[in-house]
């Protein structure tokens, strides 16, 4: 069914109030008014509903048929920390981790970034657009947050204060690989995913997240593209955990 986002605020008991941009997208697709579509709070609450005869062409009204906890959401809790690429591989990564399941995406600078925005809180708000509209294209119950954090010390840090499972991906490793983490594992319910930049990272980046006790993780024998390492990371954590 077709999916909107809107705050708690937008919800009474028994109908919810539609803004401008979903109300023009609502007459667009020409819904009758017996036809039934998705309203979720963005806390995986789903509000199943029709159209109400109080709608307008500024403001929808949407009358509440019956609420649901949304299924879409996976049981683990992975974080993507993804690093500053170039052009439009980013927004590639951020769409496609939204549809897989990431439960949020943090950027960091790192050695070898080729590009850095110039203008971070214009690039966040971009990228939080992406993760918007791609949670409504793929029915999750959750907008998963976009944001970045000052520097490849400081996700280190996070990582390693927060995740019960870090995942950090480097080029050279040859012992440890993804399956053997996961399978080194009982349960997972809250895992961190970290991938380097176009030129992978700096050995004394390597070097600082081992001596926080990370263990570097190998993704296989091929050099994979820095927009496609975070969504094969993800795509198998989420395939061990029964989320895929």
């Amino acid at each position: 069914m077709i999916r909107f986002f809107v705050t708690h605020d937008d919800i009474s008991e028994n109908t919810i109030k539609l803004k401008a941009e979903d109300s023009a997208h609502i007459r667009s697709l020409r819904l009758r008014p017996d036809e039934l579509f998705v309203i979720s709070d963005g806390n995986c609450n789903d509000y199943i509903c029709h159209l109400s005869s109080q709608t307008d062409e500024k403001i929808t009204v949407a009358n509440i048929v019956e609420i649901q906890k949304a299924i879409s959401e996976p049981t683990v809790k992975c974080i993507a920390y993804i690093a500053y690429s170039k052009g439009e591989r980013l927004d590639y990564s951020v769409q496609k981790s939204v549809e897989l399941g990431v439960h949020e995406i943090i950027l960091f600078e790192s050695a070898r970034c080729i590009a850095v925005p110039k203008n971070i809180p214009k690039k966040l708000e971009r990228l939080q657009r992406i993760a918007f509209e791609t949670a409504k294209q793929s029915g999750r119950g959750i907008v998963p947050k976009v944001s970045s954090t000052a520097n490849f010390k400081s996700v280190i840090e996070a990582v390693t204060e927060q995740s019960t499972l870090p995942l950090f991906f480097y080029e050279s490793e040859d012992n440890l690989h993804l399956k053997e983490a996961l399978e080194q594992e009982k349960e997972l319910h809250n895992v961190s995913i970290i991938t380097g930049p176009e030129g992978g990272f700096e050995p004394h980046e390597v070097e600082y997240a081992q001596s926080k006790s990370i263990r570097t993780i190998s993704l296989g024998p091929r050099i994979l593209r820095c927009e496609t390492a975070p969504l094969v990371a993800l795509s198998a954590v989420m395939y061990h955990t029964g989320n895929l």
